[in-house]
C-alpha cells in the first residue's frame, strides 16, 4: 500500500511476503474483500486496530483511512488476496441482484465474514487468474467480483447496507474525528472529504474548533503523541515516526528538536 488511494491498483491483489510489512496508510475508495492464507494482518482505522489471521476473512468499508502491518506465520510467508468493489461494479449489479430499498449501515468499518470453506475456496480461485499475464481477463475479473458479492450477501446479508450505499461521507464530528485520525499522513482535503466538508469549509470549521490551523495542530499532536511513546513507553524514534505521521526520520527529529529542545534518540 502506498499513499494516496487504492484507485491504481488492480481489482485483484495478492500479495505475498516473508518479512513484517509496515504498510503506510491508505484512503480506501472502494471496499475490501481481504482472505488470509498465511500469517497475520493488522488493521488500524483510527477507530479500532484489530489483528486477523490466517483462515479470516475480511470486508474493509470503502470512504477510510486505512493503515496495516503484515506478519509472516509459521512458513514464513503472510499471503493474503484482496478484491476491491468498485463503486460502478456495485451499481451495476443493484441494477439487477439486489433490492433498491437498502437501510443505512451502521456497523463496523472493519466486519470479520463469517467462517465459511466457500469464503477459502473462492480466494483460492482467484490466484491463479491474478498472477497470469494476460491482459484480456476483464469479462472474467468482473465475473469473480460479482461472485464475492454474492457469496457475501449469501453468506453475511447484514452486510448489504454497507455494500450498496452509495452515498457521499455526510458532515460528522470534526473533533472527534481529527482526535483519532490525526496521525494519518494524508492531505488536508482528504479530512475534509472524510468529514463531509469542502476545503474551505473544513478550515473555517476547524479553526473554530481548535484555534488553530490544521498544519500546525497536526505537527503537535503528532510530536506530542510521538513524544509521548518515546518517553513513557520506551520506543525508539525510528519505530514511531511513521505511526505518528511523519513521512521520513530526519523531518520528525528536525520538528522533534525545534518543539522539545532535544533529539529524539536523547528523550
Amino acid at each position: 500500500m502506498s499513499n494516496g488511494s487504492e484507485d491504481h491498483l488492480p481489482e485483484v491483489l495478492y500479495s505475498c511476503n516473508t518479512d513484517i510489512k509496515r504498510e503506510s496508510e491508505k484512503f480506501l475508495s472502494k471496499h475490501a474483500f481481504t482472505h488470509i492464507f498465511e500469517g497475520s494482518l493488522a488493521i488500524d482505522t483510527g477507530a479500532s486496530k484489530e489483528l486477523y489471521q490466517a483462515g479470516d476473512t475480511i470486508l474493509v468499508k470503502r470512504n477510510q483511512l486505512v493503515r496495516s502491518v503484515k506478519y509472516p506465520g509459521t512458513s514464513g510467508q503472510m499471503r493474503s488476496i484482496t478484491v476491491f468493489f468498485s463503486q460502478e461494479r456495485l451499481r451495476d449489479f443493484a441494477l439487477t441482484d439486489a433490492p433498491k430499498a437498502v437501510t443505512p449501515y451502521v456497523g463496523k468499518s472493519v466486519v470479520p465474514l463469517r467462517r465459511d470453506p466457500l469464503y477459502a475456496a473462492y480466494a483460492t480461485s482467484l490466484v491463479p487468474y491474478e498472477s497470469s499475464a494476460s491482459q484480456s481477463l476483464d469479462a472474467i475479473t468482473a465475473l469473480k467480483t460479482h461472485e464475492a458479492v454474492l457469496l457475501v450477501l449469501q453468506l453475511d446479508p447484514a452486510l448489504r447496507a454497507m455494500l450498496f450505499d452509495f452515498s457521499e461521507p455526510g458532515k460528522i464530528d470534526l473533533e472527534a474525528y481529527m482526535k483519532q485520525h490525526f496521525a494519518f499522513n494524508v492531505e488536508l482535503k482528504r479530512f475534509a472529504y472524510l468529514t463531509g466538508r469542502s476545503i474551505a469549509t473544513f478550515k473555517r470549521d476547524f479553526e473554530k474548533v481548535f484555534h488553530t490551523s490544521p498544519s500546525r495542530w497536526l505537527l503537535q499532536k503528532r510530536l506530542e503523541e510521538a513524544h509521548y511513546q518515546i518517553k513513557e513507553k520506551g520506543r525508539k524514534p525510528s519505530d514511531v515516526y511513521l505511526e505518528v505521521g511523519f513521512e521520513d526520520l530526519s523531518h520528525f527529529s528536525f520538528a522533534f528538536k525545534k518543539t522539545y529542545g532535544v533529539a529524539p534518540s536523547l528523550v
